[in-house]
């Protein structure tokens, strides 16, 4: 059992700490695209916006905390909508209305999402403060600063204003297709872990990584913002 607990702490380790710890970098290649697009462009930025899911990492992880211990594909269903309705509605307004959020901050709070539920996810709200706040506005609060997040990287790149609304939706369901793909693979594992002894075992140390995790990315935010 200490062998799959080493193999959780190594992948959550390495997802983020991976590349640069910048859970919105964009290669190269896409940026000149997406600087350079002229009209609208439905199926790259279905890609582009499949792609940013799958690899954003911060993203991934506090879904990771959100489904943790949901076991009924309704109420998996209810959190990810409810997830969905806030990053989908800051994603369009942020950037159609050209509303700028420091991009270190934004990262900031959304690696504190993840603490935050990990936190949830160990009863720390009930042993410390004795209440539990509302799971379901709190996952949508969270997911409105998740959305800033992709507004505010899309916005660094001043994408044309010629097909932009079409652009942006495309890019929106690209996303919401990205989290789809991810959330299948997560939800696989979950269940085949979940069938093991080591689960309960294992699942306080995990949600503690993942607080650890998201501590970790709140620190370096903060560190880019106060050297920028």
């Amino acid at each position: 059992m200490a062998a799959v607990w080493s193999r959780v702490c190594l992948v959550i380790s390495l997802i983020v700490f991976s590349s640069s710890v910048t859970a919105h970098g964009v290669d190269d290649a896409t940026r000149q695209f997406l600087q350079s697009i002229e009209g609208a462009a439905i199926a790259p930025f279905l890609y582009i916006g499949a792609k940013h899911m799958v690899t954003g990492y911060d993203h991934l992880l506090f879904l990771v905390g959100v489904i943790f211990f949901l076991y009924r594909p309704k109420d998996v269903l209810v959190y990810v909508t409810f997830f969905t309705i806030g990053h989908s509605l800051t994603l369009m307004l942020g950037v159609l209305n050209n509303i700028a959020v420091n991009p270190f901050i934004i990262d900031a709070i959304i690696g504190f999402s993840i603490v935050y539920k990990g936190f949830d996810n160990l009863g720390g709200f009930q042993r410390l403060f004795g209440f539990q706040p509302n799971t379901k506005v709190a996952v949508l609060i969270f997911g409105l600063f998740h959305g800033f997040g992709l507004a505010t990287k899309l916005q660094e790149f001043k994408i044309p204003e010629n097909g932009l609304l079409e652009n942006l939706i495309a890019f929106n369901v690209g996303v919401e297709l990205g989290q789809f793909m991810a959330l299948i693979f997560i939800l696989i594992a979950l269940s085949i872990w979940r069938r093991q002894p080591s689960f309960l075992r294992f699942s306080m140390a995990v949600n503690t990584l993942l607080m650890s995790g998201g501590m970790m990315l709140v620190g370096y935010q903060l560190t880019g913002y106060l050297m920028s």
